[in-house]
């Protein structure tokens, strides 16, 4: 009897946790679809590193990669579009359905030109964009992310930011990698969507 007993008030508990739980559950689900639909970008026109424009429409295809970042970045920059480069290689055939866009943070010193130059240290063939701050301003928080310079001593300035590889397809946001993921887990990511 004393079982019985026991399993009636362990499964009324249940059964109220859950009743209680349940809204709880489904608002966190709600403010995960918000957050993922803030990650929309919006309309834009700027200059690629070869002077072709490039619009919202340029990152539609079955898989894209956007990154912004600037080529004065000391560390998580490079190793980022290095850590892309290996991943974009050890993909082999598959690498040709993924586009990767470097788009600068800081569109004062990266002319088009030394986008090109910087680029041209990896393997593969990413895109970079540069142009107008304004335009790159808006564009980077339509994606979520962050960006400022930091002043130094001598004048001159660092630019601290925020440092996601965006994942879209077909335009849509679908995931991200983070600076910190390695190859393996990066190459998985990819694969996921590919």
């Amino acid at each position: 009897m004393k079982i019985k007993t026991s399993i009636s008030i362990l499964a009324g508990c249940l059964i109220i946790f859950l009743f209680i739980m349940l809204p709880v559950f489904l608002s966190m689900k709600s403010q995960k679809d918000d957050s993922i639909a803030a990650f929309k970008g919006s309309d834009f026109s700027l200059k690629d590193m070869n002077n072709n424009t490039i619009t919202q429409e340029s990152f539609d295809g079955p898989l894209t990669a956007i990154f912004f970042g600037f080529t004065n970045c000391p560390d998580v920059c490079p190793m980022t579009l290095n850590k892309m480069d290996i991943v974009l290689d050890k993909l082999e055939n598959k690498k040709k359905d993924v586009k990767v866009f470097f788009i600068s943070v800081d569109p004062e010193k990266d002319t088009p030109e030394v986008i090109k130059d910087y680029l041209s240290n990896f393997d593969n063939k990413f895109i970079g964009i540069t142009g107008d701050p304004e335009k790159i301003f808006l564009l980077y928080k339509s994606w979520g992310v962050m960006s400022k310079k930091i002043f130094l001593d001598n004048g001159e300035y660092n630019i601290d930011h925020s440092t996601p590889v965006i994942l879209l397809k077909n335009g849509k946001y679908i995931s991200m990698i983070s600076h910190r993921d390695d190859i393996k887990k990066s190459i998985k990511i990819l694969k996921k969507y590919l």
